[in-house]
């Protein structure tokens, strides 16, 4: 080989491994999903479709389970902000605006807290931080709105922590929160139907 091919061929293979080496780095780092031992709960979602004003509202969560404890006033604490499930904290999408508990809620996604109450209506928390594990970071700066929830207690036991849409009625349903004795209702509208969404 001659004294100018040797070099091209060096600088070739000088060159490619640059390229190589460029091409690795400036590929992003492939995000980790949470450590599936510390997420303990399955994944569940409740979703609701309404045809009239095509809103579609998704609500992902983690459903945590009964295992014989006591659960509100114990494992899960009255009047403090609560996930609203296991995991991650539960959040919520719609497509278009709503109404929640007579709120107005615009289209977009968030999380969506609790506070237990005992014997009162509970208080649901719209917060716009999202990717929170739990409420350990819960930022009261980040509410969207708070509305009551109606809260009772029902004769039998819920195992595995349930939430879920009930039927659609005049344009409106409830977001339905079941565990252990305790059942909660939340009010929904979808607001284009909604006589008072003018505003």
């Amino acid at each position: 080989m001659s004294y100018y091919n040797y070099i091209t061929t060096y600088f070739l293979v000088l060159a490619t491994l640059f390229i190589t080496l460029g091409c690795q780095q400036e590929q992003p780092e492939k995000p980790e999903e949470p450590d599936p031992v510390r997420r303990k709960s399955p994944i569940a979602i409740a979703k609701t479709f309404h045809p009239e004003t095509n809103t579609y509202i998704k609500i992902t969560y983690g459903q945590p389970s009964k295992r014989g404890r006591n659960i509100f006033g114990d494992i899960v604490p009255y009047n403090e902000v609560w996930r609203s499930g296991a995991n991650e904290a539960t959040e919520i999408t719609t497509t278009n605006d709503i109404r929640i508990g007579g709120e107005k809620l615009r289209a977009g996604t968030y999380s969506f807290f609790s506070i237990p109450r005992k014997n009162k209506p509970w208080t649901i928390v719209i917060n716009s931080q999202l990717g929170q594990w739990g409420a350990f970071d819960y930022n009261k700066t980040y509410d969207v709105l708070r509305v009551d929830g109606k809260a009772r207690t029902k004769d039998k036991s819920t195992e595995i922590f349930t939430l879920q849409f009930t039927d659609i009625e005049n344009d409106s349903t409830n977001i339905v929160m079941e565990w252990d004795y305790t059942i909660v209702k939340i009010p929904v509208t979808f607001i284009n139907s909604d006589p008072t969404s003018s505003e």
